[in-house]
């Protein structure tokens, strides 16, 4: 047999594979095949949306379920052995595996990052594969793992019925974790960093229970300052501990169990009545703290205390945003973090949701206001003389028609794409969010005279709000539809299904931003949530070009008085969270609040009185709409701007462009190729006409020529009689394939299937419609010759 004429699948089964198995890998636990490990970008455009293409590697091998352990990228045998093998190390970094291999069916080329032999790469044979003891023996000295940490690391995870395994950042996130602890190296505090909506949650609970059931650890603290953190984690993943996990309540201590869970309220009050004391000081053996970035980052805060109380523990902090400014740093006392996973690789592999910003400039924000002279405010008071800007609105003085704006402009989105779409409306403060359901209400009257649930102030002074966070959160749950709020769902909201938030309130706090932002990463494609919008209307989405929007925070703590702090963000108002969502759906009290943190959405204080003022016109005077690019940038360009630059990136001129559509085989690859930088030809059809298939649309968007129709270019090759040389069967067939490209496009044309679809299944069988051209080869050709008649007046 000639291995030149095999595809890269007859190499893998005839020879790759064959070599993995008589190596001693067990072929159903060990090794995996056609593994993908992303599920592909989505690139927004409009309103439409579409997936880029997912990575996978050809083959991972593990030496447990847990343990990738090696990559391998096969090739066809018309390439080198070592061909695949930057290809393969690409994978191998993303997935933090040491070991890689190329192989084209003559042997393979072996990447080893251990060094062991003093040479990185070389060509081995099929039969000097290395056995996965061989690999493990390996893997274990580039780790340092030694024989007592050997079966706390191999510990398997915890599968539930539905084989759920994790991710592959979750899997380095855990595996790392695991390592480390069990190395204990004389460090017994860690971070792991992971964007909001990527599973912290399940992590920590992968990490517990492999810790748990190693026997390395034996009774566990997990703390949380947010009482929905802590429903929403017993509820969830750690459901699975069942009688050995509870939660501490009023509290009430037992020591029976090995999983606790409480409120760092629920341990330690100002009054010290600390409830952690009726504990050992090495009772604990591990306390995982989440939302680390909030109490237990402050030195001076009663939350600390408890982790300096349980100081033989390990500490492993877990957060979306570490924070670092001049009073607080999470990294000082955690350490750097073991593993980060951003936001922006979350959306490069598909795992979140990408975004689009709708920013919005009212007149008297970008201008300021100043009262005329001898202006009142609704109460007849003497407006005070001077000049108004964005960050006195709503704060210190209300404009009734600022509101009624941009409860309009909300609502006109909502009508123009989805009026059920979850919405979330942050706002100044309490009052402001109050102010804006009322006159979100208004707008939207039809909707609340069907359901008065339809828009509700959720803040921590409405218990109504409150008992309905649930129902936001909850994607089969229609009602509430647009929350309002101020603070308290910057964080622990897992709203899968939001689809617009609504920035009206002046945040200045890098934290803050990240958290806000994080309530809509989520993707739920059951319900159809891909993507989701900002609409901005205080210019805070500048915060994105501040280049540690999506790095891990420079610890600035510990300055002098001669180094430069006036870059440092302003965390004023990014004060720790407590709240109180005791309603019906939390089964477990929650503490009586402590003094020594100021509670979320506190009212403003009397003297505090805002200026209410009406008969001040406002009105939109700029709106623009900025898209997420692939380098993870926003940008501000059109549609047609940004098709025409991802086309010649990838085809400089025309000739290029018309060269390599006349050479393919297949017109699918390239239209792939596009969409995968994001093209998205939904949105151009939209925008530039429903008529047009890919081709003309990159003709004309990229090229500047005149587009041809669909219907224009079978017209055309009609007209030619081209086809008449064939029977009348052959030139029905033709004709029938003509008319489905003038109303579905090209694509269809290259499907072998079409055969059997309507209109030309009517025509005959699809042995009776091939046989009427000669044969299979014929009627192939005959479809290359059709596509070539279509493209010949380009």
């Amino acid at each position: 047999m000639n291995k030149k004429s095999l595809t890269e699948t007859d190499i893998r089964t005839k020879y790759i594979t064959p070599h993995i198995v008589k190596a001693g890998w067990d072929i159903h636990t060990q090794v995996r095949e056609e593994v993908y490990f992303t599920d592909g970008r989505i690139f927004v455009r409009g309103r439409v949306h579409a997936r880029g293409a997912r990575k996978r590697a050809d083959y991972i091998l593990y030496y447990k379920p847990n343990i990738p352990i090696a990559v391998i990228e096969a090739k066809d045998n018309n390439h080198s052995v070592s061909s695949g093998i930057q290809q393969a190390l690409g994978y191998a970094e993303t997935l933090d595996i040491p070991f890689v291999f190329s192989s084209n069916g003559d042997g393979f080329y072996f990447h080893d990052k251990t060094l062991e032999a003093g040479v990185i790469e070389k060509e081995i044979s099929g039969d000097e594969f290395p056995t996965p003891q061989d690999l493990w023996e390996k893997y274990k000295k580039f780790k340092g793992i030694d024989e007592k940490v050997d079966f706390i690391v191999s510990q398997d995870y915890f599968l539930d019925s539905s084989d759920r395994t994790p991710r592959y950042y979750q899997q380095i996130a855990i595996n790392r974790t695991v390592e480390t602890i069990a190395k204990n190296e004389g460090n017994n505090r860690h971070l792991l960093v992971m964007a909001t909506g990527t599973g912290k949650t399940y992590t920590a609970f992968q990490i517990i229970y492999r810790l748990w059931k190693s026997g390395l650890k034996k009774r566990i603290l997990f703390l949380a300052d947010r009482t929905a953190l802590i429903d929403q984690t017993v509820r969830g993943d750690f459901r699975h501990f069942k009688e050995a996990m509870t939660v501490i309540k009023h509290r009430e201590i037992d020591t029976a169990y090995n999983i606790y869970l409480s409120l760092y309220q629920g341990l330690s009050d100002s009054n010290s009545n600390d409830a952690y004391k009726e504990f050992s000081r090495d009772f604990f053996d591990l306390v995982i703290v989440d939302e680390c970035h909030r109490g237990s980052a402050r030195e001076d805060s009663k939350w600390r205390e408890i982790l300096e109380y349980f100081n033989k523990a390990t500490h492993l902090g877990l957060t979306a945003t570490p924070k670092e400014t001049k009073e607080i740093s999470s990294t000082e006392y955690f350490g750097d973090p073991l593993y980060t996973y951003s936001l922006k690789q979350g959306i490069d592999d598909g795992f979140l949701a990408p975004y689009k910003v709708v920013k919005v400039t009212l007149d008297i924000d970008a201008e300021g206001w100043r009262p005329p002279k001898g202006f009142k405010d609704k109460n007849s008071n003497l407006v005070e003389d001077r000049i108004y800007n964005r960050t006195d609105f709503d704060k210190n003085l209300i404009v009734e028609d600022r509101r009624k704006k941009v409860a309009n402009k909300i609502t006109q989105f909502l009508k123009g794409s989805d009026r059920y779409s979850k919405t979330i409306v942050f706002c100044v403060d309490i009052e402001h969010a109050q102010g804006m359901r009322n006159a979100l209400a208004n707008e939207n009257a039809d909707l609340v005279a069907k359901s008065s649930k339809y828009v509700m102030q959720i803040t921590g002074d409405n218990d109504e709000g409150k008992r309905e966070l649930d129902s936001f959160i909850n994607p089969t749950e229609l009602y509430p539809v647009i929350a309002t709020t101020s603070k308290l769902m910057t964080t622990g909201v897992d709203a899968q299904t939001c689809k617009l938030i609504v920035l009206d309130s002046n945040i200045g706090s890098m934290t803050e931003f990240k958290q806000i932002i994080g309530r809509g990463t989520r993707i739920n494609e059951d319900f159809g949530k891909h993507y989701f919008t900002i609409m901005d209307f205080r210019n805070v989405t500048a915060l994105f070009a501040d280049k540690s929007f999506d790095g891990d925070p420079v610890r600035i703590k510990d300055v002098t008085e001669d180094d430069d702090i006036s870059g440092a963000e302003d965390e004023s108002d990014d004060i720790p969270i407590v709240d109180d969502l005791t309603g019906s759906e939390v089964d477990f009290p929650e503490p009586e609040k402590p003094d020594i943190t100021i509670p979320e959405d506190e009212p403003p204080e009397p003297h505090q009185r805002k200026v209410i003022v009406n008969g001040v016109l406002v009105s939109i005077i700029k709106e623009r709409v900025q898209y997420l690019g692939g380098d993870g940038k926003i940008i501000t360009e059109s549609l047609r701007d940004y098709t025409r630059d991802s086309v010649l990136r990838s085809y400089a001129s025309l000739d290029s462009f018309l060269t390599s559509w006349k050479q393919a085989d297949k017109k699918r690859v390239i239209i792939d190729e596009l969409e995968q930088e994001g093209v998205i030809f939904a949105a151009l059809n939209e925008e530039v006409g429903s008529a047009f298939d890919p081709f003309d649309l990159i003709c004309h968007v990229a090229y500047e020529q005149k587009p041809l129709t669909r219907h224009e270019r079978a017209e055309h090759v009609k007209k030619r009689d081209y086809f008449t040389k064939y029977g009348s069967l052959a030139r029905k067939v033709v004709d029938a394939l003509l008319e489905k490209y003038a109303d579905e496009g090209l694509l269809d044309l290259e499907n072998p299937e079409i055969i059997t679809l309507d209109p030309l299944k009517k025509l005959g069988s699809p042995v009776e419609i091939i046989r009427a051209f000669g044969g299979k080869p014929a009627y192939d050709a005959a479809i290359h010759e059709l596509t070539e008649q279509l493209y010949r007046v380009a």
